[in-house]
């Protein structure tokens, strides 16, 4: 069964059960995911960054809500546009920033970059820059936590050009085979790099495909953070109590390059018209709205607070020594 929602689920969620406390979390998440990606945008031309970055900023909405369902202990794994997981999940900022700039003291000792950041503290399982690669590791950390026990769930995120992989048909058949834990979430911002989904299929519906298989799917077509929100918690509900995988399509729209920090809507394959709708839509203002101004004050000097401090981290901490190019080699 698809569940369709539409512009006023969000409004229905929000009257509903969401806290204050809820809210400001919820806030707290998509404001640190746009702030970060927007400093590391102003750093990324200084060279400072020394890997590729693919930024979030316009599909915070996504990870934020669906962190917002998972605990602690349970395992977030993502793409090489990753950032806003790892920040949703709980990943350190200061780690994440060293990364990119390639420091000793990142999350992947410098090792990574930006495509494969990865925090077994937060259950970050890890990003892949290889296109659908992470759906079906993410399957098979699900496989794990069933085997075992508990309620443990594992977040797989992945854009619309992952469901052209054969591994995801796989994964998706092999999850609801054995009914595991996951939630399986596209991010569908309508690209795979610059081809839109027009061109790529006959059929655009992602969520008939998937409930070809017996999965619930969710279908949320403006990007709607509470929608979203709502949609995790039934999903994670559900996976917790041993009923299996769930589908989460979301449509988004990156309001950057592919890859990079700047816009493309002079490259011919997108207009920025296109883009104003889901601009004037932000959810990071929109939800930050709900909030008391001086709630919403404090919550943004305190993340403005963060990301200085992990700026300064990143640029005062060592690069690798030269014998760590041969750490951890195998073959």
């Amino acid at each position: 069964m698809v569940t369709q929602s539409h512009p006023t689920a969000g409004r229905r969620a929000e009257a509903a059960s969401l806290t204050p406390q809820a809210l400001a979390s919820l806030y707290r998440k998509l404001r640190l995911i746009r702030r970060v990606e927007e400093e590391t945008a102003r750093i990324y031309p200084s060279d400072k960054i020394k890997s590729p970055v693919h930024l979030a900023i316009g599909q915070e909405a996504s990870s934020a809500a669906m962190c917002e369902a998972l605990r602690p202990d349970d395992i977030a794994s993502g793409t090489y546009r990753s950032h806003a997981i790892y920040l949703a999940k709980g990943g350190s900022t200061a780690a994440m920033m060293a990364e990119m700039y390639g420091k000793d003291t990142g999350c992947c000792r410098g090792k990574g970059g930006s495509m494969h950041i990865i925090s077994p503290e937060a259950n970050v399982l890890g990003s892949s820059a290889v296109v659908g690669t992470n759906i079906p590791i993410a399957t098979g950390a699900a496989l794990k936590l069933k085997r075992e026990g508990g309620d443990r769930v594992c977040a797989v995120f992945f854009g619309d050009g992952a469901t052209e992989e054969g591994c995801f048909y796989e994964s998706i058949n092999f999850a609801a085979l054995h009914r595991l834990p996951v939630v399986f979430v596209c991010e569908n911002n309508g690209f795979a790099i610059h081809e839109p989904l027009s061109k790529r299929w006959a059929n655009e519906d992602i969520c008939s495909r998937v409930a070809a298989f017996g999965v619930p799917v969710h279908h949320i077509p403006d990007g709607d953070a509470l929608a979203m929100r709502e949609a995790s918690l039934e999903a994670v509900a559900r996976a917790r109590r041993g009923e299996g995988p769930s589908f989460i399509e979301i449509k988004l729209y990156r309001w950057r390059e592919h890859v990079g920090p700047a816009e493309d809507f002079d490259q011919g394959y997108r207009a920025k018209a296109e883009a104003e709708s889901w601009m004037q839509n932000d959810q990071v203002a929109r939800i930050g709205a709900m909030l008391p101004a001086a709630e919403r004050a404090a919550i943004d000097a305190e993340i403005e607070a963060e990301i200085a401090a992990a700026v300064e981290f990143a640029e005062t901490s060592p690069f690798p020594a030269a014998e760590e190019l041969y750490a951890n080699v195998y073959a």
